[in-house]
């Protein structure tokens, strides 16, 4: 559950750094970047392998390069689902998703070098060290 929610935030900060840095992409407030990041957790839970499944044979032959597009679909799928949050442009469209992977890579990679990540409870106990020889 907190893994979750904790991911959800992740995605919100990472949406409003999208908001600032990519041309196209507006978000209005932080309610609506929490909003969007559940949206874009389902779409790519629910949509994004189908997506990825039909469009195979088009990622095949562009080397992967296909991928973009289909997570430019999921972006621009939660945006249409978020009142507050909207897509334009087919810069916003390809950029969008990019950098949302960067900045939600960078604040994960943020929290785990200082151990702040929550875990699960059993995850979060000290475990034993074995003596060393």
């Amino acid at each position: 559950m907190t893994g979750n929610l904790l991911a959800a935030l992740v995605t919100a900060l990472s949406l409003l750094i999208v908001d600032l840095v990519v041309p196209g992409v507006n978000i209005a407030n932080f309610p609506a970047a929490l909003i969007a990041a559940v949206a874009i957790g389902l779409v790519n839970g629910s949509v994004k392998p189908v997506l990825s499944f039909l469009s195979l044979p088009l990622n095949f032959l562009s080397l992967g390069a296909f991928s973009l597009i289909v997570n430019g679909i999921c972006f621009s799928i939660a945006a249409f689902l978020v009142p507050g949050f909207s897509v334009h442009g087919p810069i916003a469209f390809i950029l969008g998703p990019v950098v949302l992977s960067l900045g939600s890579t960078f604040i994960n990679r943020y929290f785990a070098e200082r151990n702040l990540a929550l875990t699960s409870s059993q995850e979060a106990k000290p475990k034993a060290e074995l003596p060393s020889s």
